[in-house]
Formats: C-alpha cells, sequence, structure tokens
C-alpha cells in the first residue's frame, strides 16, 4: 500500500546578487529537495526580488532625498514582472493564473514588435517545479503598474502556477515601498499528491499577528497554513506554534539566513604581528574601525572608541578587550545565558576590533594570512516545520544558508485535532460572531 504520508520542506537560502541568480539556486534547493523526496518546498518571504532589510529609501516625515529615490529605482528594477496588473490589488485573479490577458507589445527602435507578458520569471519557476516534480511555493517582490507588492506564488509541478497573493498590509517602513494587495488574494489553493488532499495558503510575515486574517484562512479549512517571513526574532517560532494549535494544520515557516559581510585590514609594514591595524599596543593612531555591535534587526551601532575598556556584545558574539605589554584582558565570548567565558590568550588584540563581522589580517613578514572572525548574520533564519498539535517537527534553522528541513506528516492528523477545537466550526461560535472579508469565499474546502 502507497504511503499517504507527505514530504513538507523548506530552507532559509537568502537572495543573490540578481534574479537570475536567485532563480539558480532556487533549482538548486528543489533539485535536492527532490532527490530527498520532498513534495511541497516553501521559500521565504520576498525571496525572489529580495527583502530590503535596513533600507530607509531616503524617507523622513516631510522630505525625501535625492539618494533615496535612486536607491527605489533600482529596488524597482530588481523586482519580479510576472505579467499581471495592478486591479484592486488583487491583480486580474483567475484571467492571470489562466493566462488570459493579452500579450503586451512593444516596438524597439529597429521597428521591430516584440510580445512578451511579464519577465520570464514565473515560466522559469514553473519550469523548476516541474523537473523537479515538487510544488513549489515562494515569496517575492511582484511589480506592477508603478507599485510593489509583496507576493508569494503557488506553482504546481503538473498545473503550473495554481494561485498567487499579495500581502494585505506591509510592516512598518515595508509600506514606503510595497503597496497593500488585496483580501481577496488571501484565497486558499488546493492540491492533491498520492491521492491525499491538501488546502494550502500563506500569511506572509506580521500578518501573523492579523488574528482576523489567520481567521480567514481557518474558515477555508487550510490543513497546510504557511508563513515565509523576515522576522527571525525569538518570539516567532511561539507564534507559529500557536497558528498551528489555533487552527489544527501543519505550519511551515522560512526566513532568510543571511551573512553579514566582511572586510580586512591589512596591518604595517614592520614585520609586527598585527589584528585589524593595531601595533600589539596602543590603539593605532589614525581612522581604524571601531567597535561595534548588531541588533537583532541587523543593524550595526557603533560603540565609543575607548582603547582600555572592553566592548559591549551581543549574547554569543566575541567580547574583545584591549590588550598591552602589560597583558591586560583576554578575550573572551557570552554564552545563551550570560554566562562570559575566557578564550585561550592568542596575541595582543585592539581595541578597535570589530565585534563581529571583520575577517582579522595577520602579518607574518611580508606574506599577509587572513584569520577568519566570527560569522556574522545579518538574519539568522529560523525556518521551521510544526504539527497540528504544536510540536516541532523540525528546525528551527538558525544560521543555515544551505540546509533543507524536511517532516513527513499525516494530514489525517489535522481531523484527529478538530476532536476538540475547531476554531472555524464548532469552537467558532458563529452564531454569535459573524465574520466576513471583502472579496473573499469563506466557504470551508473539502478535505476529501
Amino acid at each position: 500500500m502507497a504511503s499517504t504520508k507527505i514530504r513538507l520542506a523548506t530552507a532559509s537560502p537568502g537572495t543573490q546578487a540578481t534574479t537570475r541568480e536567485t532563480l539558480k539556486q532556487l533549482h538548486h534547493v528543489a533539485t535536492r529537495a527532490a532527490a530527498s523526496g520532498a513534495d511541497i518546498l516553501l521559500l521565504p518571504e520576498a525571496y525572489l526580488g529580495g527583502y530590503p532589510r535596513g533600507a530607509d529609501f531616503g524617507c523622513k516625515i516631510g522630505s525625501r532625498t535625492a539618494e533615496g529615490r535612486d536607491d527605489y529605482l533600482r529596488y524597482f528594477k530588481s523586482a519580479i514582472d510576472l505579467g499581471d496588473t495592478v486591479g484592486d490589488g488583487a491583480g486580474a485573479g483567475e484571467a492571470w493564473i489562466k493566462r488570459q490577458l493579452g500579450a503586451d507589445t512593444a516596438v524597439n527602435e529597429d521597428g521591430q514588435k516584440s510580445v512578451s507578458r511579464g519577465d520570464g520569471t514565473r515560466e522559469e519557476v514553473e519550469r523548476i517545479a516541474r523537473e523537479t516534480g515538487v510544488f513549489i511555493v515562494v515569496g517575492l517582490v511582484e511589480k506592477a503598474g508603478g507599485s510593489l507588492y509583496c507576493a508569494v506564488v503557488y506553482v504546481c509541478p503538473k498545473l503550473g502556477t495554481i494561485g498567487k497573493r499579495r500581502k494585505v498590509q506591509p510592516t512598518g517602513t515595508e509600506r514606503l515601498v510595497w503597496a497593500q494587495g488585496s483580501t481577496a488574494t488571501l484565497k486558499a489553493v488546493s492540491t492533491t499528491i498520492r491521492g491525499v488532499r491538501i488546502n494550502l495558503a500563506a500569511a506572509i510575515c506580521w500578518e501573523n499577528y492579523m488574528p482576523l486574517l489567520r481567521q480567514s484562512l481557518y474558515a477555508q479549512n487550510v490543513n497546510l497554513y504557511l508563513a515565509p517571513t523576515a522576522d527571525g526574532r525569538d518570539a516567532w517560532l511561539p507564534l507559529m506554534r500557536t497558528v498551528a494549535l489555533e487552527g489544527r494544520c501543519f505550519v511551515v515557516t522560512s526566513n532568510m539566513c543571511v551573512r553579514g559581510g566582511s572586510t580586512t585590514t591589512p596591518g604595517p609594514a614592520n614585520g609586527a604581528t598585527t589584528t585589524n591595524g593595531s601595533d600589539g599596543g596602543a590603539a593605532k593612531s589614525g581612522p581604524g574601525r571601531r567597535n561595534s555591535c548588531l541588533t537583532e534587526e541587523g543593524f550595526e551601532i557603533a560603540l565609543p572608541v575607548s582603547p582600555t575598556s572592553t566592548t559591549a556584545t551581543l549574547p554569543g558574539r566575541p567580547r574583545i578587550g584591549s590588550k598591552g605589554a602589560s597583558g591586560g584582558r583576554r578575550r573572551s565570548v557570552f554564552d545563551e545565558d550570560g554566562n562570559e567565558i575566557a578564550l585561550p590568550d592568542a596575541g595582543p588584540i585592539s581595541s578597535s576590533s570589530a565585534v563581529v563581522e571583520e575577517e582579522d589580517t595577520v602579518e607574518k613578514g611580508n606574506s599577509l594570512a587572513l584569520v577568519k572572525a566570527p560569522t556574522s548574520f545579518i538574519s539568522r533564519g529560523g525556518s521551521s516545520i510544526i504539527s497540528p498539535f504544536g510540536d516541532v517537527l523540525a528546525g528551527p534553522q538558525w544560521e543555515d544558508d544551505e540546509g533543507i528541513i524536511y517532516a513527513d506528516v499525516d494530514f489525517e492528523d489535522c481531523i484527529r485535532g478538530r476532536l476538540d477545537l475547531d476554531t472555524a466550526g464548532s469552537y467558532s461560535r458563529n452564531d454569535s460572531f459573524k465574520f466576513s472579508v471583502a472579496g473573499l469565499d469563506l466557504d470551508p474546502l473539502p478535505y476529501y
């Protein structure tokens, strides 16, 4: 008898320098997932097109800068054109999905007509799904008209794209660059894999903090709830476990793991052993790099320069103090519980060394050797898979931008969970509480 279990998969890859490179990486991830028997693969929010973490696009209340407008221009150009319309925030809906929109026709400088609809990304993701046999759900930044939308596409290996939704509520300063999508795009889609019917829908990032939006997905009887995100805080996983319990559905969440950049500062050509430009005693005069730390949001904060005091650190990051000829303080790190652990003496340490993100340069004679500093992360990932009873089946996948996590699941667990909790049915008191969503049919999808 064939297995009725479905293998769910997710990963935490970061957006690459170009859309072509990101699609190549997506193909690689999907191929590996297929080789491990994955049926459904979720990839992060804004994976195609990129999440503009830390960017402000030169905006303050009452003013915008020319440089910020140039930043937006570059970001707009890097976004994905799926060939859809703006519509009322929902695009053309079924007409776009079924390719019923007319082709765009343009005349080039040679007078030749070119016909296209979109930039080819839709077709490429469909090709990847078809070749690998994996149902792919991927986050992207979509451009339509003059606006950008944070979106998700559902791509079946047999049928191609069967749905797309646009984020209805961008968070915080995301609203500078992302328009609001229509609630009509919250429509769940269905697929059947080895005789198992799966009703799936996505809530993007902090849409998951909108109780009524979650309820709109529960009401459609989803048994696979997808949550592509850019939130890597520790509080995210408890939210996902709550969603799984509340909706009695499997939850898959995916967040990018993005490594921080690194730089190299060669030391003086005097044959002395150096670290990040220090002469081994007092801090080197000149502009040198100041100590810094990273906030949870990934922003770097420069710390005051002091050749004698130690630097503030984040838990789990190195603590580096100055060390002169007389010895001084040894290097140390803090563990997650706040305990300080002294590291073995490894030579002079400069107070101007960065806490994270730097490569140390050691000069020996006339040759330079690079010593890799602890890796910093702009986003740590945290992708995971949770059962309808709130149990974490895989993950969270921290600081891993290459791996894939899997869980073999029995979707009838969703029905078993409905014995005592059905938030859109027996536990909803829908005789007393009335709920509706503009443009969205809330009739529940069947399980079989």
